[in-house]
């Protein structure tokens, strides 16, 4: 699905942003715009110093008035040179820091958004916007506005000396001039709007392209490669069609700027050359016109691609600060630091829905007192996991109340009350790293022994051990040189070594082998032990010794007790679970 963007040819609100970052390199970007304003009129100098020598040679044969003229040219070379090292140099620097300061800037924002942003959003795309809009912003930079300050001065000033040395030639060159301007306007408006359609089909492919990756294991197990190969082929396609009609325009364009550019220079020959029979200009003036005439014709015909460089930055850059200014996030006005809780946790009343008018929960109200074990059970889609979603204040409630020790979640401030929570997932999601790395999470303040030591509590110890490098064992992208439950066996240890007041299991034993589960349910007694705990399961075997398990039904409590309790009651929805379950079990 294609993006919209502004229909402005130049949203001046978006350059003018853009410009701001560079506030904080005034130094480098000033040079290089001084060395962009300077090397104009050093470039300028070089026809007019080129007329002069040919002229005063032909006229006087003075080889040492040559020989000074040469030192001249030769001066204006190295100044040239000196300057444009300044100016791409500066350029750049100034381009590639502003465009490390905006991705930090996204990355920062984005990992602020609640979790309803990622629900509606694609991961291509936030990578897109991430990594390859930002380097576009860049050639706003390097290769836009740069570039065209640049170009358009010289040309000024090329006009300016051509009026100055010869107006009957200048108007000669800039008779052409309208033909190639009004064609440099169309191409420009043509490249602009293939180009947004090739920044369009980039995240249409890497958004297409990330998904089927993380999704290999599924796509293969129902025999799709062939079905998602075609569907590739056709993104491809339109990413391949988008790029072909830009070349297409230009290869229409710069034949055209090419012709028009050899026919001012013919008419300069032409006129030129009846004016030195008439005695009305120099064999000197003729040459420095045919060299202006190219300082004048060569920028314009790139003009317009860097016009597109600077108008692309600027789509890119609308892109990138739409991301920026989207107020996707839990508010964090609350300033109690959650620095030593006790861990009682109270619902009252609370209502919330993922879609407006489709509540998920319907008024529900529970208690949790300190050092508890609570269980939470039912079908799926019931609403378990969104109840630990709202402890952690992933998601905003629409009504009622949560509080932690008495104090409504939202008076927290909101990173220390997360520190003071851990979960471990059903889908445990482990970096591309080593295990210490994985479990530590790059946390300074946690050191190789106590994790150590709180592997050997919980009873996993032997277990990394046996693995090659044992804690230093890079477990690759998302955990895959482990299995499923060895990827629970460190989540479980890295919530362990937090030192949560509040532990949170979301159906952490549902997709192991027995002997994984053994040391899990081990591990489980020793992290639940002193905190209060809230464990989400589907096998009710594991929740026995529970304090309080909670039975939940289309968003609402239905049943609260013990085990022993809830097994009592006949016609029971817990007991009918329970009944069934072992009834398969036993079957199996």
């Amino acid at each position: 699905m294609s993006e919209k963007v502004s229909g402005k040819a130049f949203d001046v609100k978006i350059f003018l942003r853009l410009m701001s970052f560079a506030n904080s390199y005034r130094l480098r970007f000033s040079i290089a715009v001084f060395s962009t304003i300077t090397l104009a009129f050093v470039a300028a100098l070089n026809p007019y110093i080129i007329s002069e020598t040919v002229n005063d040679f032909v006229d006087n044969q003075d080889f040492q008035k040559l020989v000074y003229y040469i030192t001249i040219l030769l001066a204006i070379v190295f100044a040239e040179v000196i300057l444009q090292f300044l100016f791409i140099y500066y350029a750049n620097w100034v381009g590639q820091h502003i465009i490390r300061d905006i991705r930090g800037k996204i990355f920062r924002h984005i990992q602020s958004f609640k979790m309803s942003y990622f629900d509606h959003n694609s991961v291509g795309r936030l990578v897109t916007r991430v990594v390859s809009d930002i380097e576009t912003i860049a050639t706003f930079f390097s290769g836009g506005v740069f570039m065209i300050v640049s170009d358009i001065l010289k040309m000024l000033v090329v006009i300016v000396v051509m009026f100055f040395m010869n107006w009957r030639l200048a108007f000669i060159v800039l008779a052409v001039l309208p033909i190639l301007v009004y064609a440099t306007k169309e191409f420009q408006v043509a490249i602009k709007a293939t180009f947004q359609d090739v920044r369009n089909q980039v995240a249409n492919l890497n958004g297409f392209v990330q998904e089927r990756v993380i999704g290999m294991k599924i796509l293969q197990l129902f025999s799709r490669e062939e079905i998602e190969y075609e569907n590739f082929k056709e993104i491809n396609n339109k990413h391949k069609k988008a790029h072909i009609k830009t070349v297409w325009y230009y290869s229409i364009f710069f034949p055209i700027a090419e012709i028009l550019s050899s026919i001012a220079i013919g008419l300069i020959v032409w006129y030129g050359g009846s004016q030195i029979l008439d005695g009305f200009t120099s064999v000197g003036a003729v040459i420095a016109f045919i060299k202006m005439s190219q300082m004048l014709f060569r920028p314009l015909r790139q003009i317009a691609d860097k016009f597109n460089q600077l108008q692309m930055g600027i789509v890119s850059g609308e892109r990138v600060f739409k991301i920026i200014d989207t107020e996707s996030f839990i508010s964090k006005e609350g300033t109690v630091v959650a620095s030593n809780i006790q861990g009682d946790i109270d619902f009252k009343e609370v209502r919330f829905s993922y879609v407006k008018g489709q509540e998920v929960l319907k008024g529900i109200s529970l208690q949790v007192k300190k050092g508890q074990t609570i269980a939470i059970v039912g079908a799926t889609g019931a609403g378990k996991s969104t109840i630990i979603n709202l402890i952690n204040r992933f998601y905003e409630i629409d009504s009622g109340d949560i509080s932690v020790d008495k104090i409504p979640v939202k008076d927290y401030e909101l990173s220390s009350l997360r520190k003071q929570i851990a979960i471990v997932l059903q889908d445990v999601f482990l970096f591309s790293d080593s295990i210490y790395n994985n479990i530590t999470l790059r946390n300074s303040q946690i050191t190789l022994e106590e994790v150590i030591e709180a592997a050997k509590k919980i009873g996993i110890h032997d277990f990394i051990m046996t693995l090659p490098d044992d804690y230093n064992y890079n477990v690759k992208e998302r955990g895959a040189m482990l299995s499923s439950g060895q990827r629970q066996l460190i989540a479980f240890l890295r919530a362990y070594v937090s030192k949560p007041r509040i532990l949170i299991l979301d159906e952490a034993t549902s997709s192991v082998d027995s002997h994984a589960e053994q040391m899990i349910q081990y591990a489980t007694e020793a992290i639940t032990r002193g905190r209060t705990s809230i464990v989400i399961a589907h096998r009710l075997a594991t929740i026995k010794k529970a304090n309080k398990i909670i039975v939940m039904n289309k968003g609402e409590i239905v049943e609260e007790g013990t085990h022993k309790e809830l097994l009592k009651k006949v016609d029971g929805y817990y007991k009918k679970l329970y009944d069934k379950q072992f009834s398969l079990e036993l079957v199996s």
